[in-house]
């Protein structure tokens, strides 16, 4: 009786069970989800959701999802706003200026060293060229997030304008003594714009001070924590930006906005040149309708120091936790750092760096790039790699920039230069401004994340 009563019970139990491992089974047979928020537009953002379908399609654990969800600042917002809902995708493309702001950001991140040792996946952060470690680095030289569309900023310059202003088309000016000079023959020449730049404050403030060795910020750029205060009323930037108002008024300069707003000016022909992101390549190479060339930023002679490395811009990949209330599985970590380690496989990579122009941020993947004769039959798409690497290992003033609340600080710039270029206001106010306004916001962000 008591062996019937045990089978019967067994039984029942395994009817119970088997729709379960049915159930179990076609779940686990169902690939872990990867949701992927990025911040390009294209024709970027399609080249990097071809990545994600590229991934997907080597194996069949996991589905990485791309989602275009605006500029690289729209993005950060809408992974915030996720984050507090517990919704947050599992990778955010976060703008290089919001490093800062990401490592002190707590439980909202997984961070890479995390990832690599609790998964076990083969990534050797070794592999990354010094200034795209450093930037993305803790204090102890751990890696915080997956360094991906790297980029520098560079010269690009339209070489039929140049010709028909008696310049040389095969070799732009070095310094900005040159580039005033070419100017000036280029407005003679009848060009209405000589010259543009996007991004004014990463490139005209941040990476003009990276290469003549000056900081930006006290404790090393932030790097040696958040008690930092800016250093914008220095001679180096006084004297560029009284150059940039006074070229204006003479119309050897033209203001295009802020971040990307002048980008185009440069591949619709109107502007001979322009100084915008290495990553910007893909787009002229697209529209340009002309010759056009790519040279290294320009510096001023004379000054001790320069010229030095330029810093990074683009972007990186951040791991997120699902929410306050929300770890992720071991599964979907994994997952995660299987997508990054496809994408940092030097054939990969080295693909990347070709079609888009972003710098290759390991040192194989360059070497793969350079053993095809790429840079050969290409003259200049090594120059954003050459100018990152210029004047060997980093200083602590062209490492990089590592403040909190960056991203507002970087518009304070911007605001303070327009209302120089509008004549509203002289150079040296506008950076004494930008330093009291600035420095407000690092204060802020040190009473809020100084626990962290």
């Amino acid at each position: 009786m008591r062996r019937r009563s045990l089978a019967a019970g067994a039984l029942a139990l395994a009817s119970l069970a088997a729709p379960f491992t049915v159930a179990s089974t076609a779940r686990a047979q169902q690939p872990v989800e990867i949701q992927f928020w990025h911040g390009l537009n294209q024709p970027l953002g399609g080249m990097l959701e071809q990545l994600a379908t590229d991934f997907n399609g080597t194996q069949n654990q996991y589905r990485v999802v791309p989602s275009f969800r605006g500029s690289y600042a729209e993005t950060v917002v809408s992974a915030i706003a996720a984050f507090r809902s517990n919704s947050a995708p599992h990778i955010v493309q976060m703008f290089e200026v919001g490093t800062g702001t990401m490592i002190n950001a707590g439980r909202a991140i997984k961070p890479l060293h995390e990832i690599i040792a609790e998964t076990g996946v083969a990534i050797d952060t070794r592999d990354f060229i010094g200034p795209v470690a450093g930037y993305y680095a803790a204090a102890d030289g751990r890696m915080m997030a997956m360094p991906f569309n790297s980029s520098t900023s560079i010269a690009y310059y339209n070489k039929d304008m140049f010709q028909r202003a008696g310049l040389d088309p095969n070799a732009f000016p070095a310094t900005w003594q040159g580039v005033e000079e070419a100017a000036r023959k280029l407005k003679a020449a009848g060009i209405a714009c000589p010259m543009t730049t996007s991004w004014p404050s990463w490139i005209m403030v941040e990476q003009l001070l990276a290469i003549h060795n000056v900081p930006l910020a006290s404790r090393s750029n932030g790097f040696e924590g958040l008690n930092t205060e800016l250093n914008l009323a220095n001679p180096v930037l006084t004297r560029h930006l009284t150059n940039l108002a006074n070229w204006q008024k003479e119309g050897l300069f033209r203001y295009g906005g802020r971040d990307t707003a002048a980008e185009a000016l440069f591949p619709t022909g109107e502007c001979a040149i322009s100084f915008m992101s290495s990553g910007s390549q893909a787009r002229v190479r697209r529209e340009a309708r002309f010759n056009w060339g790519v040279a290294m930023l320009p510096y001023y002679e004379g000054v001790a120091g320069a010229p030095r490395n330029s810093i990074i811009g683009g972007a990186a990949l951040w791991t997120m936790n699902r929410g306050p209330s929300g770890q992720r599985t071991r599964e979907e970590l994994r997952g995660v750092a299987e997508f990054y380690r496809y994408i940092s496989t030097p054939e990969v990579m080295a693909k990347w760096h070709r079609d888009t122009g972003y710098v290759p941020v390991t040192r194989s993947a360059f070497e793969a790039t350079k053993a095809t004769g790429y840079y050969t039959q290409n003259p200049g798409a090594d120059v954003p790699i050459e100018q990152m690497l210029r004047g060997g290992e980093p200083t602590p003033n062209s490492r990089g920039i590592r403040l909190g609340g960056f991203i507002e600080i970087r518009n304070i710039i911007q605001e303070e230069m327009e209302k120089t270029f509008q004549g509203q206001q002289t150079p040296e106010q506008a950076l004494q401004n930008a330093n009291t306004r600035g420095n407000q916001v690092l204060r802020n962000f040190e009473r809020t994340n100084r626990n962290n």
